[in-house]
Order: C-alpha cells, then structure tokens, then sequence
C-alpha cells in the first residue's frame, strides 16, 4: 500500500496538507454514511485502508522531525516552539530538493534565528556559490552552539574542498586566492570556537 496514492496527496505533502486529506476522506467514506447500504462493506474495508495510511504517514513524519532536531542540536531538543521545528524541517527539506530561493525568502522571513536558522542559512548560501555568506552563518551557527558536530562537519567539508567553492558576489575569480581564503577561513572559525583569535584574510 502506497499510503500517499491512498490519501491522494504528493510524497512532498506537509503535515497539514496531509490532515486535511485525511479528514476530507473521512467525511466521504465514514460508515455512518452507508448504513444499510450494499457498499457499507466495501466503504469500511476503504475506511480501514485510509486510517492506516494516515497513521503511517503521521508517524514517519513524526519520527523525521525528531531526526531532524536531534541533529540540529547535536542530541539536544530544539528550544522553540513545534511550528517553528516543523518550520525549520520543511526549509531543509526545499534546501535539498533544490529549491534554494523559496527555502532563504522562508528563512528571511523567520523571526527566531537560533543556530540552526544559520546552519539553514549557511546550507542555502552554499547551494547558491556564496561561499563568504556560507562561511559566516556557518561560523555564526558554531559560536552559539560550538559543541555541535552537525556544524562542525559543515565546516570541515568547505575546508576540505575550498578550492571547489567561489564567492561569486564579491567576483573572486583567481583559484589559488579563492582556496587560500577558504582554508584561512575556515581554520579562523575552528581557532575561534577553541578560543584563539581571528584569522585575518587576505
């Protein structure tokens, strides 16, 4: 059973567009509808089918959003509201599927900008090539919380390849230049976060 094809919803749904699907389903096939009806069976087994897919989608979407915190926060939970999670959870999810522009205008529009906005923040400026955006909300992201491995790792991988990465706002074009920074960069945030001083860049 493809729970999605049963509620008539897209594999990207969110939580509430899937509600809605269900409770508009329920109304339709509820068995209240067909007493005494020669389809009563057949609106039952529909009925049965429809709850189970709903659980099924409820508690993967359940079992997402905790992923998800427990990442974001390196084990701890997040300290906002449920909304604003399942907010957060949903602009990662655009992030990855490439809908970079929606996923900044949805976090520029947010008004709890924690560590994980600038993790988010840093992940969508990365997919666009502004590599000094990416490096400061990554930064910013590690200053508030500098035990968090999720952060840290981004860090390391624009380390790792900062030759590959260009910050096409400022038209930095020079190669060599370009990974020099980057590696300045990045060594500066690991040294900050440890305590040391910044880095100057070229």
């Amino acid at each position: 059973m493809n729970p999605y094809s049963v509620l008539g919803v897209s594999q990207n749904a969110t939580e509430e567009e899937i509600k809605t699907a269900y409770r508009n389903l329920v109304r339709k096939y509820h068995p209240d509808k067909y007493k005494d009806n020669p389809l009563s069976d057949l609106a039952a087994e529909k009925m049965k089918e429809i709850n189970e897919a709903y659980h099924m989608l409820m508690k993967q979407k359940s079992s997402q959003n905790n992923t998800y915190q427990n990442q974001g926060t390196g084990g701890q939970q997040y300290a906002g509201t449920g909304s604003a999670s399942a907010e957060f959870a949903e602009i990662e999810r655009m992030i990855r599927s490439g809908q970079i522009d929606a996923a900044m205008a949805r976090l520029r529009g947010c008004g709890n900008r924690n560590a994980q906005w600038y993790y988010l923040m840093g992940m969508a400026s990365l997919e666009k090539g502004w590599y000094n955006e990416a490096y400061n909300s990554f930064a910013m992201a590690m200053r508030m919380e500098p035990g968090n491995p999720l952060y840290q790792q981004a860090m390391m991988r624009m380390q790792r390849q900062g030759g590959q990465f260009r910050d096409m706002g400022q038209g930095m074009t020079d190669a060599s230049c370009c990974s020099c920074c980057g590696n300045l960069l990045c060594a500066d945030c690991c040294c900050e976060c440890m305590g040391g001083d910044l880095i100057p860049c070229c």
